[in-house]
């Protein structure tokens, strides 16, 4: 598994900007090697309006967006179009802006709750597995050792570094002690979850949100989507915010991506965040697992890097 890089940009709208654009330099670069590229996107108002940026960035139209496949990482299981939809928030902010650029078989949603032969989430997510697995590259995200989840902090001014240098989990980045409990409890989360399973694609990007619960899709603290590992996608019940149904990647199909970007803005996310880097256990803290194969990044606001404010 990759080192964590964890980068701290002033603001919500500063950070949307940044990911859009480092979003759409990276689609480029993955086409200067390799196609098709394959993209997970994410919902929340932080991962919608990247993609709104998306949209409207000059950066766009240096994509192939022929060659780019779009993906969920999480639904909610609600009827087509409903406006709760990840999909249909997507569609709004950055894929219907696209057109004909983007070809309609290269866009992937979760099927939704009145999708033919759809019933419940686990049918969604099974339907899910199945187009995932038409894409599907073998890969393995198991970690080969404790010591690969290191973390490097990025700082791109003195203010960020400011707000996020005087809270306890800076320990994480350079405290022996705190850096061996960090490693014990992501290598036991990921050796959990096993290798990834059969049937999923390389993922070039995975983007993932994170709740003030430090929930990553939507696999949620204490629930038992945290431990399915034996598939790429699963059912989720009475998850604590509505709507209660949904489906969800899950942690194995996560781990496949060769990169992971976790973004996270606001000041009730800060605890989270703090608790993920400071070693809590995946099971309290889901996005103590946001790691992907090559690199991970956790590009989050000045105000969620300052815990306790």
């Amino acid at each position: 598994m990759s080192a964590r890089e964890v980068v701290v940009l002033p603001d919500a709208e500063v950070l949307a900007q940044s990911v859009a654009a480092r979003l759409l330099i990276r689609l480029l670069d993955v086409q200067s090697v390799r196609r098709p590229a394959h993209l997970v996107v994410t919902g929340g108002t932080v991962g919608i309006g990247i993609l709104a940026a998306a949209a409207t960035s000059p950066l766009r139209g240096v994509v192939d967006w022929s060659g780019v496949h779009v993906w969920w990482g999480d639904e909610r299981f609600l009827p087509t179009g409903h406006p709760d939809r990840n999909e249909t928030q997507a569609r709004g902010a950055l894929i219907d802006a696209l057109g004909d650029e983007l070809p309609a078989e290269n866009v992937h949603p979760m099927p939704a709750a009145d999708a033919p032969g759809i019933g419940s989430p686990e049918d969604s997510a099974a339907a899910y597995a199945l187009e995932l697995a038409k894409f599907a590259e073998a890969v393995d995200a198991a970690p080969t050792s404790s010591g690969a989840l290191a973390e490097t902090a990025l700082y791109p001014d003195t203010a960020s570094h400011a707000a996020f240098g005087d809270h306890a989990s800076m320990a994480a980045f350079g405290d022996r002690a705190a850096r061996a409990a960090f490693d014990e409890s992501a290598a036991a989360a990921t050796a959990a979850a096993g290798h990834a399973p059969d049937g999923v694609p390389a993922f070039d990007v995975l983007l993932l949100g994170m709740g003030p619960d430090g929930h990553i899709a939507s696999l949620f603290p204490g629930h038992p989507e945290l431990e399915v590992s034996d598939t790429s996608t699963v059912g989720v019940h009475a998850s604590p915010k509505p709507p209660p149904e949904r489906v969800s990647l899950t942690l194995s199909a996560i781990h496949a991506a060769r990169e992971v970007w976790l973004v996270a803005a606001g000041p009730e996310k800060a605890d989270a965040l703090a608790s993920a880097l400071d070693g809590a256990p995946v099971a309290t803290t889901p996005a103590a697992a946001a790691v992907g194969r090559d690199r991970t990044l956790w590009l989050i606001d000045a105000a969620a890097a300052s815990p306790g404010r």
